[in-house]
Formats: C-alpha cells, sequence, structure tokens
C-alpha cells in the first residue's frame, strides 16, 4: 500500500476519508474491506493483499525504530460497517489500542466540521530520516498508485495536512470518539 515501509521511512502521515489506514486494521477487517472493495478478486489474491498489509504492520511494532505514525480519519471512516457490527467494534477497539502507543497517533475530523481540506480524498507523506531522500505524497488508486515528488506537490499536501491536523478533534478527544462508536457497535 505505501511506498517505503519496507526500508527506513522515518514517519508517516496519513489522511482518510472513507476507511481504516491499512496499517491500523485488523486481519478481519483488511479481509472484508478487500473483499467489498474488489468483488472480483479470487480468495487468494485477497489473501495475498492481507498478507501484505499485515506484513507492512510490523514497521509500526518494529522494537528498534518503529514508523511514526500520523493519521487523520474522517469521522465516516469510523461508522461506516465494513463486515458486521462485531468486526467493527474488533476494529474500533483495536484503533484505540494502537493510539496508545507513544509513536502512533490518531486524530478525527468530526461530521460537524463540514467541508475541510481533505474532501479531495486519501493520500500519504512519507518522510524519511536522510535528509537526502525528499518527502513523497502517495495516492492509492484503483488501477494504479501516484507518486508526487515534486517539492512543491509535497509542500501542498503537508500544508493541506497541518489544516486537517488544526480541525480534528485532539488525541484525547479522537480516542474517546472511537471508544464510544465501538461501544455503539456493542449493542
Amino acid at each position: 500500500m505505501y511506498i517505503g515501509l519496507e526500508t527506513d521511512a522515518a514517519s508517516l502521515r496519513v489522511y482518510d476519508p472513507q476507511v481504516v489506514p491499512g496499517l491500523l486494521q485488523t486481519r478481519p477487517y483488511a479481509e472484508a474491506l478487500i473483499t467489498g472493495a474488489l468483488p472480483e478478486t479470487t480468495p487468494t489474491d485477497i489473501e495475498k493483499r492481507v498478507q501484505v498489509r499485515m506484513r507492512r504492520q510490523e514497521r509500526i511494532a518494529a522494537p528498534e525504530n518503529p514508523l511514526r505514525l500520523w493519521t487523520v480519519l474522517d469521522e465516516s471512516a469510523l461508522r461506516r460497517v465494513v463486515g458486521t457490527r462485531a468486526l467493527m467494534r474488533e476494529q474500533l477497539e483495536y484503533l484505540v489500542e494502537q493510539s496508545q502507543l507513544p509513536h502512533v497517533t490518531v486524530q478525527v475530523i468530526p461530521f460537524d466540521m463540514g467541508a475541510h481540506p481533505g474532501l479531495n480524498g486519501q493520500y500519504a507523506i512519507l518522510e524519511f530520516p536522510d535528509a537526502s531522500d525528499s518527502s513523497v505524497v502517495y495516492i492509492e488508486g484503483v488501477t494504479s498508485d501516484l507518486y508526487l515528488e515534486k517539492a512543491n506537490d509535497v509542500q501542498q499536501y503537508s500544508v493541506m495536512y497541518e489544516h486537517l491536523r488544526a480541525q480534528a478533534l485532539n488525541v484525547e478527544q479522537s480516542r474517546q470518539l472511537i471508544a464510544d462508536l465501538a461501544k455503539e457497535y456493542a449493542r
């Protein structure tokens, strides 16, 4: 899903308006999501995609130099039922758990925020520890992906991301909203 995660990407900033980002997905959520999003995909190919997603998550749990992840989600990503209500409860509980790691930050843009800079769609910004490696914006597509490396493009997406972070609930408010929604799925 993201270029550079198999290497030494120091940090990743992600915005997703529709779904929980792959690096924070449980296996059942990833399976249900891929199955729903790619209905003509074979079970074997779905399993391969899920395995890749789970392998990439190892960068967050790495004992040394874990990936620094900052994600901003639209509230719709939390309310969209992927799979079953029980699966969603499990996913949101896992998201709360992951958000408590010192190198993982999760913020939510609530519905009542209205229009915001992320309405155009999801993207990620990869930043590398070596100053000679320039940052990259990654935009995932259905048939191909887009990588933006021009400094001006990266700067525009970075500014847009800063606006998203500023308009989102703070970390504690976001965690509480996610926990409250998880309880709603338990009913």
